[in-house]
């Protein structure tokens, strides 16, 4: 008998609750948060704020300030070293580590054991419940599940707490019966060396009948390949011909869309997005026909925005769920049940709906070009990639974009380094696609644009095969959960990877 058949009936049940996202969004939000409020109340945390006396957003919001890294960190520490009851109630033994501030390499984000049950867990369980909404002919459990994730980080590891990756994190605690629908062995999984990782992987999967994927789409794609280069076939359908999903998320898949169409050449593969960060899950794609994500709001997770031409002043306005309005560009703020309190997490959205919340992520709050008003997101530069690809056939492999400041002639511009996986015919008329593709979905960087006056034609160098890998590697960031920096308001990062273009 079907696995899936078997299972599919258990898990159903959970999408009625999620249809009712649709019409009671604020009563679940704020049941959500009365929830964290209560159970943190007798924290460090929770009385210096006096969560005794907090029974509203309104009293939240006016009692808790919003909240970075830098804020936290100190107590983050305490709890690192042992001490109990800080941020959330008891110890937190897991961090997970994610790339740093301005002040300090990494950062460690408490992960506590109800953070990932109704949180992280909760939203690998709901990934598959929509899935299978939406897909009945599926027979996903039949299958192994191939699943990428990153390492522990034992260099950081104190006496009472441990660090590792938030995927690492994830296979380490999971219920050891999902070990047996998944692939690699847990020993494989978490290994640090992501260039042995990948070989093992490889070679453990190839033989296996794989149904699903779940990983960052560059790292998946990089294990692919290696299963490719193993097997001597010229499409994976061939080496797994049940294979039907890939869970993706980490990075936009633009970028990756084309490859993956390449190999794999099929109506019967489907891919769907989530959205899980080192700090909890928080969307995921419900409709295959709608790029935009579904906001999950009954997990230990309390939503607030705040919007993003608000973002550089000393007070900004700072709105829950129910005061978000569609086609705005909004900071996310959230409070979690692992003891993150009004938080900023760095990623920008934006709300395509609100009946039911659905978004898009349209950036990260440091990971723009705004050096001469032009405010270019990665969500422009994604949609401007995908257009000059159109118009050329050409494929991104992946990117990275800065400003060159103003030279003794008065000219600026955006200079961009592309590693193509198919070249252009024509690197110029690539450029001058992108850059009348930015024009179009972006007012600001059309004006900045317009005669040449303020900003010239951007610049594009293409980048050696393997050149991101390597910049990363360089970095100690090669696998797990690491991404490559879209744009950059600096020029730190280009040119690092300007000097090893050269070699």
């Amino acid at each position: 008998m079907s696995l899936t058949n078997i299972i599919r009936p258990i898990l159903m049940p959970r999408y009625g609750k999620i249809e009712r996202y649709a019409t009671a969004a604020e009563a679940i939000q704020r049941r959500v948060l009365q929830r964290l409020i209560t159970q943190a109340a007798d924290t460090e945390w929770g009385l210096n704020h006096h969560f005794n006396n907090v029974n509203s957003y309104e009293q939240f919001a006016a009692a808790c300030p919003v909240s970075n890294y830098d804020d936290l960190k100190a107590d983050i520490d305490r709890m690192r070293h042992g001490e109990r009851d800080i941020l959330w109630p008891g110890r937190v033994r897991w961090y997970a580590k994610s790339s740093g501030t301005t002040s300090d390499k990494s950062k460690f984000i408490p992960v506590s054991p109800q953070g990932l049950q109704d949180t992280h867990y909760q939203g690998g369980t709901d990934a598959v419940v929509l899935y299978l909404h939406n897909h009945p002919e599926s027979r996903i459990f039949d299958g192994r599940a191939l699943i990428l994730g990153g390492s522990h980080a034992p260099n950081y590891n104190l006496k009472h707490s441990l660090v590792g990756d938030l995927s690492a994190i994830l296979i380490e605690n999971i219920n050891p019966l999902v070990n047996l629908v998944r692939i690699p062995k847990k020993e494989t999984a978490l290994l640090a060396d992501f260039e042995q990782k990948r070989d093992r992987i490889a070679h453990e999967a190839l033989h296996r009948n794989v149904s699903n994927l779940s990983g960052v789409p560059s790292w998946m794609l990089s294990v692919l390949t290696r299963v490719m280069e193993l097997s001597g076939k010229q499409y994976l359908n061939e080496v797994w011909p049940n294979l039907e999903v890939f869970f993706h998320g980490g990075v936009a898949f633009t970028p990756y869309r084309e490859q993956y169409r390449h190999l794999l050449p099929t109506d019967r593969m489907n891919y769907m997005e989530t959205y899980n960060a080192s700090e909890g899950f928080f969307g995921l794609q419900s409709d295959p026909a709608d790029p935009a994500m579904l906001l999950m709001i009954d997990y230990g997770v309390f939503f607030e925005f705040i919007p993003m031409d608000e973002i550089e002043k000393e007070q900004p306005t700072v709105v829950p769920l129910w005061g978000v309005q569609p086609d705005k560009n909004y900071a996310m703020v959230i409070t979690t049940s692992s003891g993150l309190w009004r938080y900023m997490i760095g990623d920008t959205v934006r709300f395509t709906s609100t009946n039911p919340y659905k978004f898009i992520i349209t950036g990260r709050t440091k990971f723009f070009i705004n050096a001469f008003g032009e405010e270019l997101i990665v969500d422009n530069a994604e949609r401007g990639l995908a257009e000059a690809c159109r118009q050329t056939g050409a494929i991104v492999s992946e990117y990275t974009a800065a400003p060159i400041f103003m030279d003794e002639h008065g000219k600026c511009r955006h200079q961009w380094l592309i590693e193509f996986s198919r070249l252009p015919a024509d690197i110029e008329v690539f450029a001058t696609a992108l850059d009348n593709a930015l024009q179009q979905v972006n007012s600001d960087y059309e004006a900045k644009r317009y005669k040449d006056i303020t900003l010239q034609r951007l610049e594009l160098i293409p980048a050696r095969q393997g050149l991101f890998n390597d910049w990363l590697k360089s970095q100690g960031k090669l696998g797990g959960q690491h991404k490559v920096p879209r744009l950059s308001n600096t020029r730190t990062f280009i040119e690092q990877m300007l000097e090893l273009n050269q070699q």
